[in-house]
């Protein structure tokens, strides 16, 4: 039956989804407020060395992302069968994507710190976190895997107790092994990095957990994962390899602009580890609408309710920018009171405020235009997703370029970079979606 969707139906998605999204950021903030206690190389350094990381992690979520359009359209459909096909067939490619970026991430960021950082502290530092980080990698993309899984089929309330276990445990060893509690050896940042490890081993553990102790594997009929059909994964690839070109873009953008950053000094780099961490908190609820967003808009395109979409995409819009504001009216209000958790170094908070303020106000464009653009990523048509952004990001890197590493500018003028970034990606979602050209998408 064609029913329509309300703002019920989207809410009972995207709140369980925002939740998990939250619990994470706070353990990320609590990561990185234990690492600010040990100096401002250390804080600088996680943000490096984390957003390469992300860097690693994003792409696996573009495999997972484009396997939850793809079942999400065959929940649309009532294709139970091929549902657990595509799950099936996405637990060994995650296990093999998430192989080969551990082996090149071994050998290229050494290379890449090496060449770009200016501070060799921060070179040694960054590869020493990463060489242990990486091995949290497949159990991160197993994870991704079942998360979209769950949200495809309308149960994102699972992927809330996955994010608890990650987040308790990363946090107990945070405490444990940066700072060596409770008998164990202080290890500073090489710690954050074993704790970090050690949750993502929890988390995966617990959804896959919670997939087979509520018989998904016999409802979906996911039986053999070890048969691979290579025709079914070309069709995969064919609809995810965008998306992780998409994310390679997105996140080697950020990449690009930490390195900048630290070439500006070791104030800045800290500070915009703390900053990287508030635009995570405040986007939560951004991207949880996105992912909303993403599976219904496929969804109704499997029940062939076509003509109803931008209606769809402009109520999720609504609620993401209501929701967004509200968070950045109390963050502005409280600036210097949400900095101090991160750090007691009342120097570097007095610095970060004027940039803060700018990334509270660009995360209004971000409500919007990430909403926008995870439509189009519904719709199927994420070649087109791709190609928007490697243009915004262009713009994006050529504002960093001018304003970061050639005229030095101020720290708040760097962060400006996000209006540049949301901006474009906005406008050029928007006039995509208007145009009808993604109608008759078949996936």
């Amino acid at each position: 039956m064609k029913i329509l969707i309300s703002t019920q139906d989207i809410l009972k998605l995207a709140i369980p989804i925002s939740l998990a999204l939250l619990i994470p950021q706070i353990n990320f903030l609590t990561n990185t407020a234990f690492i600010g206690r040990l100096g401002q190389d250390e804080l600088g350094v996680n943000g490096i060395a984390g957003v390469f990381y992300l860097l690693l992690a994003m792409l696996g979520y573009g495999l997972s992302n484009g396997l939850q359009v793809l079942m999400a359209r065959r929940v649309g459909e009532g294709n139970r069968k091929g549902l657990g096909k595509l799950f099936g067939n996405g637990i060994v490619l995650s296990i093999v994507f998430s192989i080969v970026l551990m082996m090149l991430s071994l050998w290229f960021a050494p290379l890449l710190f090496g060449m770009t950082l200016h501070n060799d502290k921060h070179i040694y530092m960054s590869v020493d976190f990463l060489f242990v980080r990486v091995w949290g990698l497949p159990f991160l993309m197993l994870t991704q895997l079942v998360n979209s899984f769950f949200i495809a089929t309308s149960r994102s309330k699972f992927i809330i107790y996955g994010s608890i276990v990650a987040a308790l445990c990363n946090i107990l060893f945070d405490y444990l092994l940066i700072f060596g509690h409770g008998g164990f050896t202080a290890m500073g940042l090489h710690g954050a990095a074993i704790a970090s490890v050690l949750a993502e081993i929890a988390a995966c553990i617990i959804m896959y957990s919670i997939f087979y102790f509520n018989r998904m594997h016999k409802k979906y009929e996911v039986r053999n994962i070890l048969y691979f059909d290579f025709a079914l994964s070309r069709n995969v690839l064919n609809v995810a390899s965008p998306l992780i070109f998409q994310y390679f873009f997105s996140i080697g953008g950020w990449q690009l602009f930490f390195i900048f950053v630290e070439h500006l000094g070791n104030k800045e780099l800290a500070a915009s580890q703390i900053l990287r961490s508030v635009l995570g908190i405040v986007g939560v609820c951004t991207w949880a609408f996105a992912s909303a967003c993403n599976t219904l808009v496929s969804r109704s395109i499997g029940q062939g309710l076509q003509n109803e979409v931008p209606r769809l995409i402009l109520k999720i819009v609504k609620l993401s920018l209501l929701t967004t504001s509200v968070i950045c009216l109390f963050l502005l209000c409280g600036s210097s009171y949400f900095l101090s958790l991160y750090t007691n170094d009342t120097e570097l908070i007095a610095f970060a405020i004027p940039s803060l303020r700018i990334v509270a106000l660009a995360t209004l464009t971000m409500s919007v235009a990430t909403v926008v653009f995870n439509g189009v990523v519904g719709t199927g048509n994420t070649l087109v997703n791709l190609t928007m952004e490697i243009a915004c990001v262009g713009f994006y890197i050529i504002y960093c370029v001018v304003f970061i590493q050639q005229l030095h500018f101020p720290l708040y003028v760097a962060w400006a970079s996000e209006f540049v970034y949301w901006c474009s990606l906005l406008l050029i979602a928007a006039l995509y979606l208007k145009s009808g050209r993604w109608k008759g998408k078949v996936i």
